[in-house]
């Protein structure tokens, strides 16, 4: 399994890790941490120097029930920091976390590697025909509604078998757009009850079935500490925990706020 980056052939075979930069002030965990360039300078060479092969940058908080930010506040915030992390990591590979195609095509047109879609392209339909034409990666994640309604459409007639139906359709669709690199984001937390989370966890090497690379987004969300009745910055350990059961499932990327933890659990399991 590989992913072409910016011309440059990323292997899957050993799972590779996204590191995680918010630049909303709402997000669940790091909302608000970085306020100034050199804090997100410095916070992108610890995730670079632990091991990320790439780093997954977001501008549109999509925890349940945040609030909608318009296209020019996304892009306000996005395009500064993308010229930022070129000029002083010229080899980076960026993600950019966004469902506008307007934001992915200006995003690629600076240099980013990856579009990560929490919607599929659910929420604009445009996007994949935007990726089909940039030829570039795209993570397509299984979602309901938006951010703000996700939590209210938790009904599934089977879990696995509706989420293995969504994306059998949505690559399908991809395909037919002429994108090669798809990744596959089962969506943790998106439209799901935390016990739908767990049921998901547990029968994630279903989705082997597509053969295609899946990435696991579980770092510090709801389900490790609403659980362990802790806060999301107490939830590292859990989400070690479950970052080892996801690679066991045959998770190809994991998406982190804490990259060396992540690599360590990715060095211990290949041992197994």
């Amino acid at each position: 399994m590989t992913i072409n980056c910016n011309g440059k052939l990323i292997s899957l075979e050993t799972p590779k890790i996204m590191g995680i930069l918010n630049l909303t002030p709402d997000s669940f965990y790091d909302g608000g941490s970085y306020k100034n360039e050199q804090e997100i300078l410095q916070q992108t060479e610890k995730m670079l120097a632990d091991g990320a092969f790439c780093i997954d940058v977001g501008a549109y908080s999509s925890r349940p029930n945040a609030e909608d930010v318009s296209t020019e506040k996304e892009m306000q915030r996005l395009m500064p920091v993308i010229e930022l992390l070129q000029k002083e990591f010229p080899d980076i590979i960026l993600s950019i976390d966004t469902f506008r195609s307007e934001i992915a095509r200006k995003a690629v047109d600076s240099g980013a590697a990856i579009i990560n879609d929490i919607s599929g392209g659910s929420l604009d339909k445009l996007m994949m025909k935007t990726i089909g034409e940039l030829k570039v990666p795209y993570i397509l994640m299984h979602m309901r509604g938006t951010p703000k309604t996700m939590q209210s459409l938790t009904q599934y007639d089977d879990l696995l078998q509706d989420i293995i139906y969504y994306f059998s359709n949505k690559v399908a669709e991809a395909r037919s757009f002429g994108i090669h690199d798809i990744i596959l984001d089962p969506g943790f937390g998106f439209a799901k009850t935390t016990s739908q989370n767990f049921e998901l966890l547990k029968n994630l090497s279903l989705l082997n079935v597509l053969e295609i690379p899946v990435l696991a987004g579980l770092s510090r969300k709801s389900m490790i500490y609403k659980t362990l009745e802790i806060s999301a910055k107490e939830a590292l350990n859990g989400t070690s925990v479950l970052n080892t059961l996801a690679l066991q499932q045959g998770a190809k990327l994991l998406r982190v706020h804490d990259v060396k933890e992540a690599k360590e659990c990715i060095d211990l399991v290949a041992q197994l």
